[in-house]
This record gives C-alpha cells, sequence and structure tokens, in this order.
C-alpha cells in the first residue's frame, strides 16, 4: 500500500511513543497457501523474488498478549504455546520481542504474557509460521493503536505485515486476503520487499472463493526447517534462473486473476510447487521433505484430472502435505474424490477443507 502518497520505508514504522498502560489483546490470524513461492532470502528478511498467496481461513493460530507495568528493571517476557509453558518455541518469541523493540519503544516499560495456540499441525508444512507470526505482530501492533493518536488504518495494516515479515518471511502474507502479494514487482504499483499488499482487486470472482483441502500426508514435524532451506538456495547452481522465473511468474499470474483462466492456473501452479521441491533435491547438501504418499496423492490428482476434465490442482509448501486447489463450483465432487480415494494416504485419514478468508482479525 502507498501512505500518504508515499511508498513506506522502515523508518516510518518506528514508534517512539513511550507509554505505560495495562491491557490485554487478542487475535486470530490464519495460515496461507503460496501460489508463486517464496523460497530464499537476502539479509534482513528479504525476499529473493517476490510472491503471491491464498489467505486461508480455518487453519489459523490464536494468539493473546496481556500487557502490565513492568515490575523490575528489565522487562520480562513469558510464553505459553498451547497451554504448555517452557515451550521450545519460547526461547524464539523472546528473541523476536527484544530484536523489534526499536518498532516499539513502550515494549521496554512492560512485562508481557504471550499465550497461542494453533488448531492445525505445526512445524509440518501448513505455515504455521505464517499465521503465528502474523497473529503475533497484529497483537503488538494494535496495542500500539489503542495507545497512540496515529489512527491510520493502511499504516498499522503495513505495520502488522512488517513486523510479521520479520519473524517469518509469509507470515506478511497472512495479514490480509483473500489474495497477497509479498515482494517488489513491476507487475503491481504499491508492492514492497517490506510488508504485503492485497491484490484481490480485478481478480476474477472464480479465484476469490477458492477452495483448498489440505491433505495431511505427515503432521510430524519436518527434518528440515524451512529457515534452513532459505539459505541453501543462495548457494544453488539454479537459484538465479530461479528468481527470474518467480519474478516472470508473478506477471502471469496477474493477467490469469484477470482472465480467469483456469488451465493456465493449474499449470503455473503445479509447475512452481514442483520446482520448490526440485530446489531442494538440487541443494548441496540436498533434502527431501515430500513422502511415498505424496508422490501417490499427485499421481491420483493428475490422474481424476485427466478423467472428469476437472480443474482442480496440487500445490506444496515445505513439507509433504498435499493442497488441493479448486473452484467453488465443484466442491461437493471433488470433496467425495477426497473421500474415496485420497483419505487412504492421508495420516489418520485426516484431511482439512479451507477456503479464502480475509486475513487477520480481531477476538478481544
Amino acid at each position: 500500500m502507498i501512505f500518504n502518497n508515499i511508498y513506506m520505508i522502515e523508518q516510518d514504522f518506528v514508534c517512539t511513543d513511550d507509554f505505560v498502560s495495562n491491557g490485554i489483546v487478542k487475535w486470530n490470524s490464519p495460515s496461507n497457501i503460496a501460489l508463486v513461492k517464496y523460497w530464499g532470502k537476502k539479509e534482513n528478511q528479504i525476499p529473493q523474488n517476490p510472491s503471491i498467496s491464498f489467505t486461508l481461513s480455518k487453519c489459523h493460530t490464536s494468539t493473546s498478549l496481556e500487557f502490565k507495568p513492568k515490575k523490575n528493571k528489565d522487562s520480562n517476557v513469558i510464553f505459553e504455546f498451547e497451554e504448555e509453558k517452557n515451550h521450545p518455541f519460547g526461547q524464539k518469541i523472546k528473541l523476536f520481542i527484544s530484536s523489534i523493540d526499536k518498532y516499539f519503544k513502550f515494549l521496554n516499560n512492560h512485562d508481557i504474557y504471550i499465550r497461542s495456540k494453533n488448531n492445525f499441525p505445526h512445524s509440518s508444512g501448513i505455515a504455521s509460521s505464517a499465521s503465528s507470526m502474523s497473529a503475533l505482530s497484529s497483537c503488538l501492533v494494535d496495542f500500539e493503536y489503542l495507545n497512540s493518536n496515529k489512527k491510520n488504518k493502511s499504516y498499522y495494516t503495513n505495520k502488522k505485515s512488517f513486523i510479521a515479515r520479520l519473524g517469518s518471511g509469509s507470515a506478511s502474507r497472512s495479514i490480509e486476503g483473500p489474495i497477497s502479494l509479498w515482494g517488489l514487482s513491476d507487475s503491481y504499483q504499491g508492492s514492497s520487499d517490506l510488508y504485503s499488499i492485497n491484490i484481490s482487486k480485478d481478480v476474477n470472482k472464480v479465484f476469490l472463493n477458492y477452495q483448498n483441502s489440505i491433505l495431511i500426508i505427515d503432521p510430524g514435524v519436518k527434518k528440515i526447517s524451512s529457515s534452513i532451506g532459505h539459505k541453501l538456495i543462495n548457494e544453488n547452481p539454479f537459484s538465479n534462473t530461479r528468481f527470474d522465473i518467480a519474478r516472470n511468474n508473478i506477471s502471469r499470474l496477474k493477467d490469469i486473476f484477470k482472465s480467469g483462466n483456469l488451465d493456465e492456473f493449474i499449470n503455473l501452479t503445479e509447475s512452481e510447487a514442483l520446482m520448490i521441491h526440485s530446489l531442494m533435491l538440487s541443494s548441496n547438501p540436498y533434502f527431501i521433505l515430500m513422502k511415498p504418499n505424496t508422490l501417490e496423492v499427485i499421481s491420483r490428482i493428475l490422474e481424476y484430472r485427466r478423467e472428469t476434465k476437472s480443474p482442480i490442482s496440487f500445490t506444496l509448501d515445505a513439507g509433504s502435505n498435499v493442497h488441493l486447489l479448486y473452484p467453488l463450483s465443484i466442491k461437493q465432487t471433488v470433496q467425495k474424490f477426497i473421500k474415496d480415494d485420497l483419505l487412504i494416504f492421508c495420516k489418520s485419514n485426516a484431511c482439512i477443507h479451507d477456503y479464502l478468508g480475509k486475513g487477520a482479525e480481531k477476538v478481544l
């Protein structure tokens, strides 16, 4: 977005308000699924290429922040994940809070109690870092909003995305929906490497209520984190070619969104998914996140599409789970196909039927 007709820069997000206050804020924020993938970053969470994603709805993180005037000289951050204190995530969250204090001067005046929980598996390739960091950033920025004289909506929306990006790049795309772009692109005015923008305008209506069924091949924690993958891509011999393809695919997808061409959409999204996983295979050291059942499900999807001419497509995040994308108009028949033919390959027959959503939402 553009704030006061000027593209926002990092300094715009520095909050010098030095207040002390009590308060509780709570936000839900969803996961997202990238269509043009983000894989590779520079320093300070700057992407090597722009990316576009569908913002989801059902898969979300619920986070609350309770602020109290600090009792001692140093601020205290207490983190609880799914009612578990001393969770391994706690240290990462505390480091993150300390790293962003220049954007929230008031943090040093408070003890902060953070309580967070997911309604879907974390660290398994369903973008739980996106939902969790966007929920956390929404709470932080909301508390600033409640205690500040600034009331410009665009500013706070952009700041939520900016702060979320510092915790997890893809989290910047979960603030708004149903379709978001993160990264500087010649195809979209107002785009930025610092925060995401909503690009749902001028999109064919077939895409605005798209469905996304997540086939849970493996709900466990993946062996190689996305953070490691992002570092390895920079040494990959195919990295520059990949970044150029991604930039071009942003332009292609913009045209597809406008035309509603589902055949082109299928071709682009599936090739993007397979390209990212091929880059994992060509990294040094190489790694494989797909499972045998991932490939079996993909094979069944392709076979079903050939036989029925149904405009379904798959995509993959950085994990083994398969996202099945399809228009709302064929929801009933596709979900029957999933039940009859695909659930057998999912762990405990697990599948999450999701759909496009509006982004982060205030609860309290």
